[in-house]
């Protein structure tokens, strides 16, 4: 694959990255446990009203859902970019073949081809 495509497309990889921990980091922290992880800020209950308490759980909840789905997404960057330092980027991990150019110019962090997805 082409040097310059693989660095715009890092490029591309990295920035959203940048986007993604900067969500993160609204309502979360970095869990010092889990590597890559993160841990939604728990809501302070301070006695007032069940019900202003209940609404503060189900927006817990929202978040704790919202953060794992961007985690996942963080680590499929974080292992496309190890792949570009590897050198194993843009291939396969089906069938070892290289991944669409137009496929990865969508979705960098693409494991697959089209044609295994």
């Amino acid at each position: 694959m082409d040097k310059k495509l693989i660095e715009e497309l890092k490029l591309k990889l990295l920035e959203e990255k940048k986007d993604l921990e900067k969500i993160l980091k609204g309502f979360a922290k970095k869990d010092p446990h889990t590597p890559g992880g993160w841990r939604a800020n728990v809501p302070k209950y301070d006695g007032g009203h069940m019900e202003e308490e209940s609404d503060e759980v189900e927006h817990y909840q929202n978040l704790l859902s919202q953060e794992a789905s961007l985690e996942n997404r963080l680590k499929e960057i974080e292992e496309a970019l190890d792949k570009i330092q590897t050198g194993k980027y843009g291939i396969c991990e089906n069938c070892g073949k290289e991944i669409e150019i137009g496929r990865l110019k969508t979705y960098p962090a693409a494991k697959t081809c089209l044609r295994c997805k």
